[in-house]
């Protein structure tokens, strides 16, 4: 049992644990309490003074004091009261209460709620205009310096907990403010949208531009008559009682028409959670909950604002059949006839290998489920992939092969917990910037540290505490000559390895090839940095390794991840929190779509399709015999079509031709196909090529889960009505199978995850009311409904439950030439998302940051005589892509850095060709080499005046609230009604 603290309050004993936040025992004991700056997210401020407690007779914040044994506490006493009220005279002397005619009134304002709590009628300092324009100069929210109450909480929020650290609060001032960077506006600053300090305010000071005018029943006006409203408003009520009676009033009204849904984010794989507000179709707002499974209180630009595309005119709203050179709409009945009469034509003609199906990242599990099931069992092929296979394969071999199962050992939690943490190949901060975030908070508040490798220094190898830029492709050597050295100096974790890990003997003898001298030269590592490398892991009580697609999309990306596993098991860094191995999936649903089967050798839940006792499962269930013949993944699905064996394809909310690799040779072999169905939102670049197109639904239009990137299950709900005839990829597939005489008789997505976890021991516990609401689970799941946060705990889900080392060699078979002299790299963008089919719909983001762009290192630069904004062709033996130069010092050299988040000119796809990892043909995207023609020497940088890459940051701890507590006009309001001296600030 746990220590417990006994303390008195209000002459009731409580048990507190030691050291617990006074504040947080008497929340938990419900002892009513004043407290506008605090969060339980973001902890002490102590800006409000609205929490003023007595203990043992002293005034004393409850925010900032931790519970002792013996403690007397009041919260009733008349000082007490009477500091409370000093207190909350001085918020409202700035913040003026208009609250019948305020889009934030919505039940949540905590200045509101706070004084109708404590009866408060009339303030003793009259409110005071500030001489500051309200700041509407950015895409998403605004800031009014009049209704800022000065609680820090949004400066909290940005410097330690998103860790962008653009907030700060002048205190200098004659009239303190909030102010980014070095005091600019919103737009021209650092700040990257991520919202959170809109999510904290407690009050109207900061809002979502979304819900101006929107939210109330008397709100949406101009400046002129809102300010009309607001002065009658206050002559009209004399009181606050009236006036927030009147308000509460309507309040009330507007929950008839605002709907608060839990959602998860349809973007990258962190997998966030939060309550989308809606009014019709209308987003109003996006509000993450404290507690939410993956991201607690914080989101990116993408989650919090790039919703736009759900209601954008570019929807498909019916279904299109392709008549000549053109689409037609025709009705369902008529897209799905002509579906099924063409597959079948062509399975009978071909046999059902002739048809092929790409499943999507974007859709549900269940949707996966139904994808596979219509492949497997109404066309009878195993030909059926994701696109994991363009980014993470082979980071799930690499782990299957060494550790068994392919996913996160743990949880973002565990990465937030490590003692050491290291990123190879990973643009986090851009890539997954809310797990960015907890790793930059570990690093500023917590002291863990942080070693980035990558070729290119992007935010997190900044902040590194040791930034590592090898030469691209050579991660493999690096991570094995530091784990032959760990193992020389007899570093290793003998203990571990015996009881758990088998081959040890074996694998150290292949390692014999990797000597820091050979390792040096190449990957232009010193000797002295691999030992230092090689000390730091070593010495780390854990240690977690994130890595992401500078790892995967190379020709030995398997090889790779399989060292970096191999690293953690000489290491001991298995089995307990804080360490692991964190391939960091890219799409909102990558881990689960493949989870759920949308693979060509298995089926849901890793199982073989060569498994007789396994596929046996599915045949008694859905009653046909299975093929057993490991199916086509994506990049043999288009050699195929080349070749004349696949003929037909479905093709499910992928824009494959714009994301594989080789743009010409695939859209070849689109022209080439007989029969190609694609089910989208919107008329992709892919669709394009389609004979039929089918209008699907966005994740707010349905229900669902989606699966992230630490293997947790969440639920998402329906926040609106699917645009007309638009439909659930689940529900357009079931509809399609019953055409070809499979009833499946789903009439929810939860009876489609009944059926998965029937057949999947990995999904066994898993239910949707085990899900409800912020509930999660993390899969593998037991019958009961016990789920798995950290992998291994019980052993390695092997037959000896024992990991084991695999051995690898190093060849690499890419590399630049007196031609094709520069290298390419290429990855993600903060604010859009892989081609951009989503985020360019949102006028906000386009912005900001209006299409991609080459980085383009100095020296380089000047050697070709290029300045910003140049217009410059790239040329590889696959393609050309032309698009503009951004200069900059986060490449060197002859390295460059073209973003993934365009589908037009600039698409970098038109560069790759069909090299592939050896082991999984997930495509080598990172091997591109290139030659540059300048077009133009200069001209319009493509990084807008506006966009934060442009921005001065100003890291401080929190607040600075010792400022605002040596500022002459500050007085403790404990010091003003006590007799006691001055009470510690």
């Amino acid at each position: 049992m746990k220590d417990h603290t006994v303390v008195n309050v209000n002459g009731q004993e409580l048990l507190a644990e030691p050291d617990q936040p006074l504040i947080k025992l008497l929340n938990e004991a419900n002892i009513d309490l004043p407290q506008i700056c605090y969060h339980e997210s973001l902890g002490p401020i102590e800006t409000c003074d609205t929490c003023i407690v007595a203990i043992d007779g002293e005034i004393k914040r409850a925010c900032s004091t931790k519970v002792e044994a013996g403690m007397n506490i009041s919260t009733e006493e008349e000082t007490v009261l009477k500091a409370q009220k000093e207190a909350l005279d001085r918020i409202m002397q700035n913040h003026e209460l208009y609250c019948t005619v305020c889009d934030y009134n919505n039940g949540s304002c905590e200045i509101h709620n706070t004084v109708s709590q404590y009866g408060v009628e009339h303030q003793g300092k009259p409110f005071e205009s500030k001489p500051y324009e309200i700041d509407r100069s950015g895409s998403f929210y605004r800031y009014d310096p009049d209704q800022c109450i000065l609680c820090g909480r949004c400066v909290e929020v940005c410097q330690d907990v998103q860790v962008n650290e653009t907030l700060t609060i002048d205190w200098e001032r004659q009239q303190p403010r909030v102010i980014w960077d070095n005091d600019v506006p919103i737009d021209e600053s650092s700040c990257v949208n991520c919202g959170q300090c809109a999510t904290v305010c407690p009050c109207n000071a900061l809002m979502e531009t979304n819900m101006e005018g929107k939210a109330g029943y008397m709100t949406d006006h101009n400046p002129g008559v809102l300010r009309s409203m607001i002065e009658l408003t206050k002559k009209a009520e004399s009181g606050y009682g009236p006036l927030l009676a009147v308000s509460d009033t309507e309040a009330a009204m507007r929950k008839e028409r605002i709907d608060k849904t839990k959602t998860v984010c349809t973007y990258c794989g962190v997998g966030c959670s939060f309550d989308v507000w809606t009014k019709g179709r209308e987003v109003l707002k996006i509000e993450p909950q404290p507690g939410s499974p993956a991201n607690d209180i914080s989101t990116c630009v993408k989650g919090k604002f790039g919703w736009d595309y759900v209601n954008s005119d570019e929807r498909l709203t019916k279904p299109l059949v392709r008549e000549g050179d053109h689409f037609k709409e025709v009705d369902w009945d008529t897209a799905l006839e002509f579906i099924e009469r063409e597959m079948t034509k062509l399975k009978v003609e071909n046999g059902p290998d002739s048809l092929a199906f790409i499943s999507s990242s974007k859709a549900t599990n269940e949707e996966s489920f139904v994808m596979q099931k219509f492949a497997r069992q109404v066309i009878g092929t195993n030909n059926i992939d994701n696109c994991s296979r363009y980014c993470q394969t082979p980071a799930t071999k690499g782990l299957f092969r060494t550790v068994g199962h392919g996913g996160d050992s743990g949880s973002i939690d565990d990465i937030a917990s490590a003692q050491l943490v290291i990123t190879i190949g990973s643009n986090t901060a851009e890539s997954h910037p809310v797990l960015a975030s907890r790793i930059k908070r570990s690093q500023k508040l917590y002291g863990q540290k942080l070693f980035v490798f990558d070729i290119r220094k992007h935010e997190m190898a900044r902040r590194a505490d040791e930034f590592f830029s090898n030469h691209p492709g050579s991660d493999l050597v690096w991570i094995s000559a530091v784990t032959k050295y760990i193992i020389d100096q007899g570093w290793h974790d003998r203990t571990f390895i015996d009881e758990w890990v088998n081959g040890f003997s074996s694998y150290y003898q292949s390692l014999e090839p990797f000597t820091l001298k050979y390792a040096s030269g190449v990957t232009g590592f010193s000797e002295d940095t691999l030992k230092q490398i090689a000390k730091s892991i070593s010495s780390a009580e854990t240690v977690s390794i994130c890595w992401a697609m500078g790892v995967t999309q190379h020709q030995q990306g398997s090889d790779t991840s399989t060292a970096i596993s191999n690293l953690l098991l000489a290491t001991g860094n298995y089995r307990k929190n804080g360490a692991g191995a964190y391939p960091l999936r890219g799409h909102n649903n990558v881990q689960g779509c493949s989870d759920f089967g949308s693979m060509p050798n298995f089926l849901p839940g890793y199982e073989l399709i060569t498994d007789d006792d396994a596929r046996g499962r599915y045949e008694n269930l859905w009653g046909v015999e299975l093929s057993r013949e490991i199916g086509k993944d994506n990049h043999q699905m288009i050699k195929a079509i080349h070749d004349g064996n696949v003929k037909g394809m479905f093709v499910l909310g992928e824009d494959t031709g714009v994301v594989d690799s080789n743009i010409n040779y695939v859209t070849e072999a689109f022209e080439k196909l007989d029969f190609f169905v694609v089910q989208d939102l919107f008329l992709t670049k892919t669709a394009e090529y389609a004979d039929v197109v089918l209008p699907a639904c966005s994740s707010l239009e349905k229900e669902g889960t989606f699966t992230n990137t630490e293997r947790r299950i969440q639920r998402l709900y329906r926040a609106m009505e699917p645009l007309e005839e638009t439909k659930p990829d689940w529900e357009i597939l079931t509809l399609l199978a019953r055409r070809f005489g499979y009833d499946w008789e789903y009439q929810h997505p939860e009876q489609i995850m009944e059926e998965a976890a029937f057949l999947t021991p990995l999904f066994a516990g898993v239910t949707y009311n085990r899900l409800e609401g912020y509930k999660s689970l993390q899969w593998p799941v037991a019958p009961d409904g016990t789920d798995t946060p950290l992998l291994f705990t019980d052993g390695f889900p092997f037959e000896d439950s024992k990991a084991n080392f695999f051995e690898i060699s190093y060849q690499m078979d890419y590399s630049t030439n007196e031609e094709f002299d520069l290298h390419v790299n290429n990855g993600r963008l903060l604010e859009h998302f892989h081609e951009g089919n989503m985020t360019y719909k949102s006028p906000g983001i386009t912005r900001k940051t209006p299409n991609a762009f080459v980085e383009v290192s100095p020296e380089l630069a000047e050697e070709r005589g290029v300045q910003e904004g140049a217009l410059v062709r790239l040329t590889s033996p696959a393609g050309v892509a032309t698009t503009e130069v951004h200069i900059t010092d986060r490449v060197k050299g002859k390295e460059l850095y073209l973003p993934l988040n365009d589908n037009g000119k600039s698409a970098v796809n038109f560069l790759t060709d069909n090299s592939v990892d050896k082991d999984t043909n997930t495509p080598a995207y990172k091997e591109i080499a290139v030659k540059m023609d300048v077009l133009k020497k200069k001209g319009k940088s493509p990084i807008p005046y506006n966009n934060h890459r442009r921005g001065n940051p100003k890291p401080q701890l929190g607040v600075k609230v010792e400022k605002k507590w040596a500022r002459d006009d500050y007085i403790f309001p404990g010091e003003k009604v006590s007799d006691h001296g001055k009470s510690d600030n």
